[in-house]
């Protein structure tokens, strides 16, 4: 039976909201940084998670918190909490929209580990492209250069970590219920940050209690969509979608920090762009060619 022509836009449209989602969450985690910290933040995240589902689903809460995949939903929901970890603490050290370009390099990840851990498509072309965004990753982090900071890397740890999540969650979408991974996803977070953030809770005043609530609202909309996106679509097909986040990030930097990328940070995002984007688009007419007339 052909599938619908409405899936993969729908995934397509979920992704791209997704994203900007987690751009503008990001942005409310840069603005709150400097008073919060990044523990309290990723704390903020994941708590605030957890109260919105929990609201939102308790009719129905017993049946919600059922998985067949226990100890996957437990592992994903820890990729997820260190790839924010790791991005919020960068956040707090270097740029928006150079922390984001570092950090999308996680397409090509998602892409090369659909390949070898779910058996998705994986020509010679992807594994090109995993070296030409290797390269464009190093073009912005600069290693030995004077303007390197190892903040840089924290992204690229993100982004490892974001990956990891990704797979995960692709491989239990279709078979789980939204709201259960979204459940798991905030209670394990919630429960693990609850342990170390009284050690470091600041005293918080309405403008950061204001950007937590926001980073906590973004957060989870934006894993809802994306979650529902991964449910109808590869993660291979979904994957070169994320750099629209590239595009959010520069004019979220500029508009609300006045940040403006370098002419490094340019080319290696671009570098890693359009390894990712050139792939997909040539595997997507390889496989294209080889179905049959009445499959979309």
């Amino acid at each position: 039976m052909s599938a619908t022509p409405a899936s993969p836009r729908s995934a397509i449209l979920l992704t791209l909201a997704a994203i900007l989602c987690f751009t503008l969450m990001d942005a409310s985690v840069k603005a709150a940084a400097s008073t919060t910290g990044a523990l309290t933040a990723v704390w903020a995240r994941y708590t605030g998670q957890m109260l919105i589902v929990v609201i939102l689903v308790a009719p129905r809460i017993a049946t919600v918190v059922r998985t067949a995949y226990p100890g996957l939903q437990i592992a994903r929901s820890i990729l997820l909490m260190l790839a924010t970890f790791f991005f919020f603490q960068a956040l707090s050290r270097i740029g928006l929209a150079e922390a984001t370009a570092v950090s999308a390099i996680n397409p090509i990840l998602i892409t090369l580990g659909g390949a070898v851990f779910l058996r998705e498509a994986l020509g010679p072309r992807r594994i090109v492209a995993v070296v030409v965004a290797l390269i464009g990753a190093v073009i912005i982090i600069r290693p030995g250069t004077d303007v390197f900071q190892p903040a840089a890397l924290l992204p690229l740890c993100a982004a490892t970590c974001f990956a990891g999540f990704t797979l995960i969650t692709r491989k239990v979408g279709p078979q789980e219920d939204v709201w259960t991974s979204l459940f798991y996803t905030g209670v394990v977070g919630a429960v693990v940050l609850s342990a170390f953030v009284p050690f470091v809770l600041p005293p918080l005043d309405a403008r950061s209690v204001g950007l937590l609530a926001l980073v906590a609202l973004f957060g989870t909309v934006g894993q809802l969509m994306l979650i529902r996106a991964l449910s109808m679509a590869e993660a291979g097909l979904l994957a070169p979608f994320n750099y629209a986040g590239l595009v959010y990030a520069m004019v979220l930097g500029f508009a609300l920090f006045a940040e403006v990328p370098d002419a490094a940070t340019l080319f290696g995002a671009l570098v890693i762009a359009g390894a990712g984007i050139y792939v997909w688009h040539r595997e997507t007419r390889a496989r294209s060619r080889t179905k049959p007339p009445d499959v979309e």
